[in-house]
């Protein structure tokens, strides 16, 4: 007997799970493993957001319920942060919505969206976690195929008008998750507007619009005129900040959706720990200069480790956001070949291409978070290894 439903038992495992019990099985057999495969900072939190949340954690008046929506401090710093960086006016109370991370947010607008049997519009490649959540809802899943040779930008002409008719939501994300593309104001333009003609919702996860390097600035799709009328922004504070596990993040946008989403949440949660959320709009309301500090820190690894996988004739470009490297496969290899060689004959973790969909076979993704040793270390192992292909 199984009390477990279908739909969970047809879910594939976390890919990054999956890793992360390879790794403790290696490391248990006295293998020195590095794991270039996860996207979590190595980086401190800064101290300045670490004091305000002891501050505010020593009061007793915290420790009870936050509001179902966020604390008003979190979602005006929010606020106050579109305004300034991105020029884009936001009221508090009905366009923002703070969140317990903004991938525990993505999934929620998938149920608060999507009927059984509803299709999503989602980015090939892309994070994993997109197509978990669509499952979960029980939707269905829809290609919406990037072009490596025009930034990662959608391919909009490939998507059937049966699969666009029966289609509820376009997501996107930029800078991206796993080829670290970043696009201009134009993309999202193009992509409201697609959205529009054909009556989505669309979704932005902006994640990583603050980790960007040589005077790149990310744009936000909330600057598009009207955008507010169909579309959603979600952000947060792990990757700039350096709060993975402190699950602060948040939501922007069109009013009917971000209550939709407030009806899902407060029957299944009740919002993050308050000096979490005043810690949180601390950082906010920075003056940014330990992103800027994180970046430069990025930007060196990635200048390190770029002539290296040259030398091993291994293609990839400079990125101008994220902390991933998107690069080629050896030729002769696949991408679970290539990985799977890494990690048994170097004792290094990188994340195949094709886990991010049929558009990542041919590549890897690497992931800059770890001191700057043991990234060097990492790429003297793939200098030492045989990258001859022999054929039977």
């Amino acid at each position: 007997m199984t009390f477990v439903s279908q739909n969970v038992n047809s879910l594939p495992p976390y890919l990054f799970s999956v890793f992360h019990q390879k790794k403790k099985e290696l490391e248990a057999q006295g293998i020195d493993v590095i794991d270039l495969g996860i996207g979590a900072p190595d980086l401190k939190t800064p101290s300045f957001i670490i004091d305000r949340l002891t501050e505010e954690a020593r009061k007793s008046a915290h420790h009870k319920y936050s509001p179902y929506s966020g604390i008003q401090e979190f979602k005006e710093a929010v606020a106050r942060f579109y305004k300034t960086y991105h020029g884009v006016s936001l009221n508090p109370d009905t366009e923002i919505l703070t969140l317990i991370g903004s991938k525990e947010g993505l999934a929620n607008l998938i149920r608060a969206v999507v009927d059984p049997g509803d299709s999503v519009l989602l980015p090939d490649p892309g994070y994993p976690v997109y197509q978990s959540a669509v499952h979960l809802a029980y939707g269905k899943t829809i290609r919406l195929p990037l072009d490596p040779h025009n930034g990662y930008t959608p391919k909009y002409e490939e998507l059937s008008q049966e699969d666009i008719q029966n289609s509820k939501v376009m997501l996107l994300n930029y800078p991206s998750n796993p080829t670290g593309a970043t696009v201009d104001y134009r993309t999202f333009l193009e992509a409201f507007t697609f959205a529009k003609k054909h009556g989505l919702c669309l979704a932005h996860d902006a994640a990583y619009s603050l980790v960007t390097f040589g005077g790149y600035k990310a744009p936000s799709l909330l600057e598009v005129p009207g955008a507010k009328d169909l579309a959603l922004e979600f952000g947060s504070l792990s990757k700039s900040f350096n709060m993975t596990g402190w699950r602060i993040g948040y939501v922007a946008g069109n009013s009917e959706l971000i209550q939709a989403m407030s009806i899902i949440k407060s029957n299944t949660d009740t919002s993050q720990f308050i000096p979490i959320q005043q810690a949180g709009a601390t950082a906010l309301n920075s003056d940014f200069s330990t992103v800027k500090e994180n970046n430069n820190i990025y930007e060196e690894r990635l200048e390190n480790i770029l002539p290296i996988l040259k030398e091993l004739n291994i293609e990839a470009e400079k990125p101008r956001g994220t902390f991933f490297v998107w690069a080629k496969v050896p030729r002769g290899y696949s991408s679970q070949t290539f990985a799977e060689k890494l990690l048994i004959e170097a004792g290094v973790i990188v994340t195949p291409g094709h886990a991010f969909g049929q558009g990542g076979e041919g590549y890897f993704r690497l992931s800059l978070c770890v001191p700057t040793d043991r990234l060097n270390e990492a790429v003297q192992r793939m200098k030492a290894l045989d990258w001859e292909v022999t054929h039977d």
